[in-house]
């Protein structure tokens, strides 16, 4: 190697180092953690509302946020909790009080992996999931939403509310 190469070799590392440490590591816990976005209404050709999207931010320390498709063995088994991995319980206001209602089909779903290269897997982003919201057979038109997620670890985010949605029905 040549003595005049070298101040240049030691120029361009210095560069990288200083390069990289300008560059702040996010960091965040383990467990995920999610806010609320926003939820927008579609309505059907009708003028009834019909689906919507609710959208949310996350965060999470190491990364392992999503389930493929061949994740279906236990943990994610149909018969778990976990076969899912976006939870959402469906309330309606009957009388004056946000009653919990099963509704026929659920609105829980799984989040696809997110894929991360590089060293910290720290990571953050939106999610926007898709549903079906007007319940048929019922009555009342003013209904909210609660929300969390789980990691491949089955670290269990924080639940979170969407504000009061008044559907129109008809």
């Amino acid at each position: 190697m040549k003595k005049k190469s070298l101040p240049v070799i030691l120029f361009l590392l210095l560069f990288v180092l200083i390069l990289n440490s300008c560059t702040k590591q996010e960091k965040f816990p383990v467990e995920p953690h999610i806010e609320y976005i926003s939820f927008t209404k579609i309505q059907n050709s009708s003028a009834i509302d019909d689906k919507g999207v609710l959208k949310i931010s996350f965060t999470d320390g190491d990364g392992d946020i999503g389930l493929s498709d061949g994740d279906t063995i236990a943990p994610y088994d149909k018969t778990s909790i976990y076969y899912y991995n976006f939870f959402i319980t469906y309330y309606e206001k009957q009388h004056g009080q946000f009653v919990e209602v099963t509704p026929a089909v659920t609105f829980n779903s799984r989040i696809p992996i997110i894929n991360i290269s590089g060293t910290n897997k720290a990571t953050r982003g939106e999610i926007e999931i898709e549903m079906y919201f007007n319940n048929p057979f019922s009555v009342y038109d003013t209904i909210k939403f609660y929300a969390s997620i789980a990691d491949r670890n089955l670290h269990v985010s924080n639940i979170i509310s969407v504000p009061e949605i008044i559907v129109k029905k008809h």
